[in-house]
């Protein structure tokens, strides 16, 4: 078959990669001029398991908070009525935990799995980490876990509730001044580059059945026939089947074609920073539940993300979210990155359902398929979203169930 797919992001790319593995001809169509500039730019690098990450799922992690300092989402200049209806569905998704939790957490332990297999037959180097701590500042923070970890226990996989002294010994960098009720171990999580596992496979799948077409805007997805008005062109290029990986842009073009999605930007921050001094730096990668903020060793740097805000794409940066992961860099690893230069400050959009879960599968249109709406587990579910996708089309079962994860529940 000769597939389209609209965005190069992580989802793209990976998407691009299975299908061409399958012997389809693609090409990847884009805005930007290179592969992974957008949502997939400076991610926190978590992989799985994604229910303890910060912002993976409403009603797992913080309690849902809308107003004061300690809110889990900022709310900035104002709330259209777009965005307010989303904000009170993913409310209610937070209170009635009824998020496709077990689903998402398989599909990111299958993606994972299919990250390490892509990297070694490839051997693509994308600074890859093994293990992770979720810090606990007070008794309260594990108690709001539980379900979480509940999830993770029926599925079989290890999460180890371990004092401070036996955090310490893992993470031998922690400030012992910073006071710590305990820690969750995880020690299957991954974490990697994002930006830079994207853009090594899309070196090596370009030419191999792969085309990429950057600065290029998709003006309108067609049906009968199937194919893509390209900004500019007054020819459709028609295809076989187009698959949706663009993010906020995919909201912009399903409701030509009759579909609706309830996608909203929700912006988050990281700066990445130059390695100081490597024993006081962490190993792996860490998550600070309280404030939830990821800690994460790529390489010779550090990265430090969190924050969660609804606001323009255009935005002033928010000095007060800023200070804050700052702030918790130095609570917990004092010494470890430098910060007075060399910095990489960067803000992003989450493109969210408010379910935290992406649309995959058929779109009901002929010929379209969608494979968006990741939300901030776009890195730990791309490669296990894109072999799935890839079945769906070749008409197999995946390997993995997405029950609770199509455009019918919305």
């Amino acid at each position: 078959m000769n597939i389209a797919i609209v965005g190069a992001g992580i989802v793209g790319v990976t998407t691009a990669y299975e299908l061409a593995r399958d012997g389809h001809e693609v090409t990847v169509f884009d805005q930007r001029s290179a592969a992974a500039e957008e949502a997939s730019f400076a991610t926190a690098g978590l992989l799985a398991p994604l229910l303890l990450s910060p912002w993976a799922l409403p009603g797992y992690g913080l309690p849902l908070r809308l107003l004061g300092a300690q809110a889990t989402l900022r709310v900035a200049g104002g709330l259209n009525q777009r965005n307010l209806a989303w904000l009170w569905r993913w409310r209610a998704a937070g209170l009635a935990h009824s998020a496709p939790a077990t689903a998402l957490e398989r599909l990111a332990q299958y993606s994972q799995a299919r990250v390490q297999t892509i990297a070694q037959q490839h051997e693509l180097d994308f600074e890859a980490s093994e293990g992770r701590l979720v810090l606990l500042r007070t008794e309260a923070e594990r108690t709001t876990l539980q379900p979480a970890l509940q999830v993770l226990r029926d599925l079989g996989m290890a999460a180890h509730e371990i004092d401070a002294a036996a955090a310490q010994k893992l993470e031998p960098g922690l400030s012992p001044e910073t006071a710590l009720a305990g820690a969750i171990h995880l020690p299957g999580a991954g974490a990697g580059n994002c930006r830079l596992f994207a853009q090594l496979l899309r070196q090596g799948t370009q030419g191999s059945g792969v085309h990429f077409a950057f600065n290029t805007r998709i003006e309108r997805i067609h049906s009968a026939p199937t194919g893509l008005q390209v900004h500019g062109e007054p020819d459709l290029r028609r295809f076989d089947a187009v698959v949706l990986c663009a993010g906020m842009a995919s909201a912009a073009l399903l409701p030509a074609l009759g579909l609706r999605l309830p996608m909203t930007a929700v912006y988050g921050y990281s700066v990445s920073a130059p390695l100081r001094e490597d024993t006081h730096a962490p190993r792996a990668s860490v998550v600070d539940l309280g404030h939830q903020i990821s800690i994460t060793r790529l390489g010779q740097r550090v990265r430090i993300a969190g924050g969660a805000e609804l606001a323009g794409a255009d935005a002033a940066h928010h000095a007060p979210t800023l200070q804050r992961l700052y702030r918790t860099l130095n609570d917990w690893f004092p010494g470890g990155a430098q910060l007075s230069s060399g910095l990489q400050v960067w803000r992003g959009a989450r493109t969210m359902l408010p379910d935290g879960a992406p649309v995959l599968g058929a779109s009901g249109v002929p010929g379209l398929w969608l494979n968006t709406g990741h939300g901030a587990g776009g890195w730990a579910l791309a490669c296990g979203s894109a072999r799935a996708l890839a079945d769906l089309i070749a008409q197999r079962e995946p390997e993995v169930s997405l029950d609770g994860l199509g455009m019918r529940r919305f």
